[in-house]
């Protein structure tokens, strides 16, 4: 995920009737780790998500 905001995303906690929010939040509810790399001109949200017990 990435967007030309240089803002510092947070996770937030969206109303039923919020038409956006949910995303980071989803992010770090199925992830163990997330974070934020910055560049030029934009920012990437990256996320690390554990594999199932037998995957290799």
């Amino acid at each position: 995920m990435a967007d030309d905001n240089s803002t510092s995303p947070h996770v937030r906690h969206a109303a039923e009737t919020d038409e956006g929010g949910r995303g980071l939040y989803m992010i770090a509810q199925l992830s163990d780790l997330w974070g934020t790399r910055y560049h030029d001109r934009r920012k990437t949200i990256w996320a690390r998500q554990p594999l199932p017990h037998g995957a290799s």
